[in-house]
């Protein structure tokens, strides 16, 4: 599993690729839109960033994997948005929105896994690693 040194040098990587390019590299990943997540520290309450794939988008809503890598501890920006769901996206070529996060139902998630791990065989071979059930995460405009 990979560790928390190797995921932020992996985001760290990400955001100076997005940089040196002028945004022209970096906002798609494995055939997924890469999006910029923006949670709030739940021990700090300062702002922490994370790039993250969505592997399906449905109107206004935006799916992300909270899967790092078949861990069997959920990532940090997961806990953090499960603390506080008020969190900022950015998407290839549109400003900072606000967003509010949610865990998908137990029907939207038997709706949805099919979708991405048809389309994205990673994210099953993931769950394969882990005793957790992986959580969906949907992202949506604020009501």
């Amino acid at each position: 599993m990979p560790s928390d040194l190797t995921l932020k040098t992996m985001n760290a990587i990400h955001r100076a690729m997005l940089k040196i390019s002028g945004g022209r590299v970096g906002w798609q990943a494995s055939k997924m839109p890469v999006i910029e997540l923006t949670t709030t520290g739940r021990k700090s309450g300062q702002p922490r960033s994370v790039m993250l794939t969505s592997p399906v988008q449905e109107g206004s809503t935006i799916v992300v994997v909270a899967s790092r890598g078949g861990d069997d501890a959920h990532p940090a920006w997961f806990l953090n948005l499960r603390d506080n769901p008020d969190v900022e996206v950015v998407l290839q070529g549109k400003p900072k929105q606000r967003m509010r996060a949610r865990v998908a139902t137990p029907e939207e998630r038997t709706r949805l896994w099919p979708i991405v791990t048809t389309d994205h065989k990673n994210y099953a071979g993931y769950q394969t690693k882990t005793q957790r059930e992986i959580p969906l995460v949907l992202l949506e405009p604020p009501a």
